[in-house]
């Protein structure tokens, strides 16, 4: 077997039996909970929990912002540049 190659396990592709069933549960409930969020969102006595759901339910309807890429010691946006290859016969 060449390096690398991992050995056993699933194969890609295959659910994983061991949290397909907790995913189906937890899906079973999804519009209750969305409910609630809903519910948090206006009358949670708590300002941080108003926001906490408002931020959970506009992470689930229109998926969570992009986090910006910072470089070492958090000093500005971290810069990439495009580098191409070509190989040639010799």
């Amino acid at each position: 077997m060449a390096k690398g190659h991992k050995t056993g396990g699933r194969v890609a592709g295959t659910p994983n039996k061991a949290t397909s069933e907790i995913k189906a549960l937890a899906q079973a409930h999804a519009a209750t909970a969305i409910k609630e969020l809903a519910r948090l969102s206006v009358e949670a006595e708590s300002e941080a929990a108003r926001v906490a759901a408002i931020k959970e339910l506009l992470d689930r309807g229109y998926g969570k912002s992009a986090q910006p890429v910072t470089g070492e010691g958090g000093e500005g946006p971290v810069q990439y540049q495009k580098v191409e290859f070509s190989v040639v016969d010799a």
